[in-house]
């Protein structure tokens, strides 16, 4: 009896899971051979690294901090995708939300019940306008998004190096290259953790629930698959993707503002630390699902504090990122063929 193999539209989610941990699993093993390879104990790291993340409350706060605003950038990400969309653009938008959001607090008067709500809005309006070019050049010019949103990244970034180091220098003294401390913060709710947090998760869940029980969703999802039938159909398409693009630019605005004001404190070059670059791997292996970010966002924030631990531990920063890209490189194949099956013929 002959048989042969079919790709289905999406894989089981029981099915999903189980490849993603076998992929996961697989990585590790791969990344142990590695490690063994070089003269290091996997068994003994892996132990250092379960016990760092997993054993105390400092590890875990660490992870929480990490996913809030990877939880953003990919959100963002994944919120163009469904229109078909790439925003490559999330780390100039994550910049241009801190600089608006710092503004804010560096600059307007008032108490901190009003001024966060402010620095908020600012934060999300900063990462829309940061992506109004790319978005208008896209719908009536038809230019290419990918270019012009990861040009404007470089922009973003040295705006922000321009502005901490000269005209918003603290003019105290005691930092370099960075303003001075933010009279108004996020506050804390577990630890270090913010509330940043929380209200990541509330817009995720807002977003997804925009997309799967609306008529804008549905219509936008509709576009995003077939944009020949929407417009066939009637949907307004320039009009929906103009619209989520400035969605997704302003998620990630505030990602900036809650990395700003809530966890760093201050404007400063490098604020980011690729989170808008992350973001991209997020909303891959959430497969464009705005509730997938969160499971996401976590596992790259688990990778990432594994990475730190790893290199306490005397391994070098290339050989983590070869790790990390191996992890994800693996998962990647494993969402891929979880979408295969073998069927009679």
């Amino acid at each position: 009896m002959a048989y042969r193999i079919q790709r289905i539209p999406s894989a089981p989610p029981s099915v999903a899971l189980a490849a993603r941990g076998l992929a996961i699993v697989l990585a590790l093993v791969t990344a142990g051979i590695v490690l063994a390879a070089l003269g290091f104990n996997p068994l003994a790291l892996g132990w250092q690294v379960l016990r760092t993340t997993f054993g105390s409350s400092y590890g875990l706060e660490d992870v929480g901090l990490l996913v809030i605003p990877l939880i953003f950038t990919g959100l963002a990400v994944a919120v163009g995708q469904k229109i078909g969309a790439q925003n490559i653009g999330a780390e100039g938008q994550f910049y241009a939300g801190a600089f608006a959001a710092t503004g804010v607090a560096l600059f307007v008067p008032g108490p901190m019940a009003v001024i966060l709500p402010l620095m908020f809005v600012a934060g999300a309006i900063g990462g829309a306008i940061w992506i109004l070019i790319p978005t208008l050049a896209r719908a009536y010019a038809d230019v290419n998004e990918l270019i012009t949103t990861l040009l404007l990244n470089f922009v973003a970034t040295l705006l922000v190096y321009w502005v901490a180091t000269g005209p918003w220098l603290d003019p105290s003294g005691r930092a370099l290259a960075t303003t001075a401390r933010l009279p108004h913060e996020v506050p804390e709710f577990w630890g270090i953790v913010h509330w940043g947090l929380p209200v990541a998760v509330v817009v995720v869940l807002l977003v997804g629930a925009l997309f799967a029980f609306t008529r804008w969703g549905y219509e936008v999802r509709i576009a995003g698959s077939n944009p020949q039938a929407a417009r066939y159909a009637g949907m307004p398409f320039r009009r929906h993707l103009i619209m989520v693009m400035l969605l997704s630019g302003a998620i990630a605005g505030l990602a900036g503002m809650f990395e700003v004001a809530g966890t760093v404190h201050r404007l400063q070059g490098g604020i980011s630390n690729n989170f808008g670059y992350l973001g991209i791997m997020v909303a891959v292996l959430a497969r464009a699902s705005p509730i997938g970010v969160l499971p996401a966002a976590a596992l790259m924030a688990i990778i990432l504090n594994s990475g730190i631990v790893l290199q306490t531990q005397g391994i070098t920063v290339s050989t983590v990122l070869a790790i990390t890209g191996l992890i994800l490189f693996y998962t990647a194949i494993g969402d891929e063929l979880a979408r295969y099956r073998i069927v009679r013929a």
